[in-house]
């Protein structure tokens, strides 16, 4: 019998304790003789969690890869087809370019940067030959088919693509189109069933297209295409059609769809090498029926973003998104966790620090409060009262437990709202120069205790309105900076007094979705946010990676949707357990923490605790003997 080191040219290393595990150490193999237990690096097949999609759609489009993949178009029942398109980064969904012609059931290829969306089905009067190229940024019109239809399979790429097969109306057909960059030409037909609903992989040259739906049934159905000729493979282990997948000719993957007869779609999970469809062990976590069809990702890291769960239509849609992961690493994804109750019920308060070691203070409890609570992760402990009671306040989010800084806010009647500034020193809090502008409920901060920066507020009777304001405070005195470019209150704020971004908030009507970004000089416009305008102070982090949790809607809504800011763009992040507004924000985009807030229905304050924990990945070696 042959020895491992003949096999693979190398030799079982003796070590004494186990190797840092890697994405490097795959395949290798070790005897610990600390626990006399022979070890190796294996691979293993897994679906995950992952953020949704912003908007919950049935037989999109999707082209790309697991870490930078748009899923295109689709149709929200019961008749509304989609020009949208998002983009995923590998964490969450951003909005993407806007398509020319809305429809669903078309073909997708290519990468985020040149991709192709061709065909589809875009309402009465019927199916489209309308071809659209992908930029990374808009889609623009391309040649058209020279058949319009929709479900056709998929593959290659922007200037060597392949689109095959698909129905007319109601009818399956075997047509073959090729793309060069500028035109369409026929090829030679598949040899199989008239189809639609199929998926496709690989290249122009090397190709494969699997499954799909021809009436009555679906299909189990393989076939390769070498540039000029349709060769027969071997058949899936289940049949269905319009699913999703993507890889090569020779690593091709699948997995959901739908079934033959009435069925909610299936999660199953299948591989292909060349020659041989596997069941993998890893299923989807709900059966996808009209998931994505398209080219997407690769039989080693693949994604399923949108589809239903509906048996002949379209409802009900997917609200949950999964990637496929074969490798040695365990991804878990972000998520909101309870964390340690508050010892009160609060709101509209301050917060600075990390996770374990977190400070909130201030807010209603009911009535205004100077109360400072100090947590370690665990518990909650009484530290040094402020000054002055208040609600809403402008705090330095990024500051410490040890050294936070809290300014103006709502003081009460008469005034509502006021300048004064306080600093934090892990005991007691001290009076520091007041801000040059008065401003009450929702002034945003962020920065630090000697390095902060304050904006926005709620401007002080008799006239009331929201302030443009943008002061600095360098620990000696605040200074005027160029303004906000409109009056806004209880905004979104994250960064530091040199490089900040704001968004959502009042001014004065519910703001727009749009980000404002600081460089320490001047404002900019940034990336645009992903839900519907909201309020209540709820963001925090850096410039390049911020969070925005929760929030309120009116007239008393409080969603619990999140994102993340890397700096240009917002993505989807976690959904937080209790959705909530006008908490205490800390913390950064890997561990923060929301603590207390108003949660709904109406506005009652609440001891919730949720922290966050950014997308993590870990390495597992398994145990092969034991002596």
């Amino acid at each position: 019998m042959a020895t491992y080191d003949e096999i693979y040219g190398k030799r079982v290393e003796v070590l004494s304790s186990d190797p840092t595990l890697s994405s490097a150490t795959e395949g290798q193999v070790w005897y610990n003789s600390a626990t006399g237990t022979l070890k190796g690096v294996v691979s293993f097949a897994a679906w995950s969690s992952i953020s949704n999609v912003n908007t919950d759609r049935t037989m999109g489009s999707g082209f790309g890869l697991q870490t930078a993949t748009v899923a295109a178009g689709g149709q929200i029942p019961p008749a509304s087809y989609q020009s949208i398109s998002e983009e995923y980064n590998g964490s969450g969904w951003a909005t993407g370019g806007v398509l020319g012609t809305a429809r669903r059931s078309q073909g997708g290829l290519g990468v985020l940067t040149s991709g192709l969306i061709f065909g589809g089905y875009a309402g009465p009067p019927g199916d489209t030959n309308a071809s659209e190229e992908y930029n990374g940024t808009s889609f623009s019109e391309g040649s058209n088919l020279n058949t319009a239809r929709s479900g056709l399979g998929a593959f290659g790429t922007q200037t060597a693509g392949v689109g095959a097969a698909g129905s007319v109306g109601p009818t399956g057909q075997q047509l073959v189109e090729e793309y060069n960059g500028t035109s369409w030409s026929e090829e030679t037909n598949i040899n199989g069933t008239a189809k639609w609903g199929l998926i496709g992989a690989g290249t122009q040259t090397a190709g494969v297209i699997y499954g799909g739906n021809s009436a009555p049934g679906m299909l189990k159905e393989t076939e390769e295409y070498d540039g000029t000729n349709w060769t027969t493979g071997n058949n899936m282990n289940t049949a269905r059609g319009e699913g999703a997948g993507g890889g090569t000719q020779t690593a091709a993957i699948t997995y959901g769809g739908r079934l033959t007869g009435p069925s909610p779609g299936t999660t199953a999970t299948e591989t292909y090498d060349g020659t041989t469809w596997s069941t993998s062990p890893a299923s989807l976590a709900t059966a996808c029926a009209f998931c994505i069809m398209g080219s997407t990702g690769s039989q080693t890291a693949s994604i399923n973003a949108t589809g239903s769960t509906g048996s002949g239509g379209a409802a009900p849609l997917m609200t949950t998104a999964q990637e496929f992961n074969f490798g040695i690493n365990t991804i878990t994804p972000a998520a909101w966790a309870s964390g340690t109750a508050l010892p009160v019920a609060t709101s509209y308060a301050g917060g600075a620090g990390t996770t374990t070691a977190a400070l909130v203070y201030g807010g209603a409890a009911p009535s205004y409060v100077a109360e400072t609570w100090e947590g370690d992760g665990s518990s909650w402990t009484a530290g040094g009262d402020m000054n002055t009671a208040r609600i809403a306040t402008g705090a330095a989010s990024g500051g410490s437990q040890t050294a936070a800084l809290v300014f103006c806010g709502d003081f009460g009647a008469p005034a509502y709202a006021s300048n004064l500034s306080e600093s934090y020193n892990g005991s007691s809090w001290t009076a520091t120069p007041a801000t040059n502008v008065t401003t009450g409920s929702g002034t945003a901060g962020a920065g630090t205790s000697t390095a902060a920066i304050a904006v926005g507020g709620e401007l002080a009777a008799p006239g009331f309105g929201e302030s443009t304001r943008t002061e600095e405070f360098n620990g000696s005195s605040w200074a005027a900076q160029n303004a906000i470019p409109v009056g806004i209150r209880q905004n979104g704020m994250g960064g530091t007094a040199a490089a900040a971004w704001s968004i959502y908030g009042i001014r004065p009507a519910l703001a727009p979705a749009s980000t404002f970004e600081y460089d320490g000089t001047n404002w900019s416009t940034g990336g645009t946010g992903l839900f519907a305008g909201r309020s209540g102070n709820d963001g925090y982090g850096t410039a390049t990676a911020g969070v925005y949790a929760g929030g309120s809607v009116p007239p008393n809504t409080y969603p619990g949707s999140s994102m993340t800011y890397d700096g240009t763009a917002w993505a989807t992040s976690a959904t937080l357990a209790t959705g909530k507004a006008y908490s205490a924000n800390l913390g950064t985009s890997t561990t923060g923490m929301k603590a207390g807030g108003n949660v709904a229905p109406g506005a009652t304050r609440t001891t919730n605790v949720q922290e966050f924990t950014g997308e993590t990945s870990s390495f597992t070696a398994s145990t092969l003997t034991t002596s």
